[in-house]
């Protein structure tokens, strides 16, 4: 209704916007965030601006409901991270990282720049063969989206999801290992 109306020129419904835009993409980041190690260098309020940035500049994108917002948000918060990621491991190379379990990826506290790259590495090969579980997987790992969620953005049960995110995680695991 807001996204009507702000396409509609409604200058108000615009500003309302932004404000359920900001804190829908907090959520999102808290969720993606919780369980980091303290002292990470990358806070929840700056993945949100970046993401928040990153969205507003896809101009040629438009929302099309809450749902197609969401999805938009996982895809541009797991660019964020990968970014990061990439420029952190050119800095350090990764010595001395741990290899990453994806038992949890939900909360595995994916933290180091290597880790961050492999399982995008992964979720880029799963794509390739399984694009909607890895649709589920960037939506709940980097998006930090809920089940019932995730299957309201695909158009999916959420015991669908729930089939998908098990089958994925295996997957991933099997490839992370």
């Amino acid at each position: 209704m807001l996204l009507r109306a702000w396409r509609s020129g409604d200058a108000q419904a615009g500003d309302l916007l932004v404000r359920v835009l900001y804190r829908e993409l907090h959520d999102m980041a808290r969720r993606r965030l919780r369980g980091e190690r303290p002292g990470m260098t990358l806070q929840t309020t700056a993945l949100v601006h970046e993401t928040y940035l990153r969205l507003i500049d896809q101009r040629q994108v438009e929302w099309r409901d809450r749902g197609h917002f969401l999805a938009l948000a996982a895809t541009t918060m797991r660019r964020v991270l990968v970014d990061r990621a990439r420029a952190r491991r050119a800095g350090k190379r990764g010595a001395g990282e741990p290899a990453i379990t994806l038992t949890d990826a939900a909360s595995a506290g994916v933290n180091s720049a290597d880790q961050v790259l492999d399982v995008d590495r992964a979720l880029e090969r799963l794509t390739a063969s399984y694009p909607r579980p890895a649709r589920v997987v960037e939506m709940r790992f980097f998006g930090g989206l809920e089940l019932e969620e995730i299957g309201a953005v695909l158009g999916i049960t959420e015991r669908t999801v729930k089939r998908d995110w098990a089958f994925a995680r295996a997957w991933l695991a099997r490839e992370l290992a």
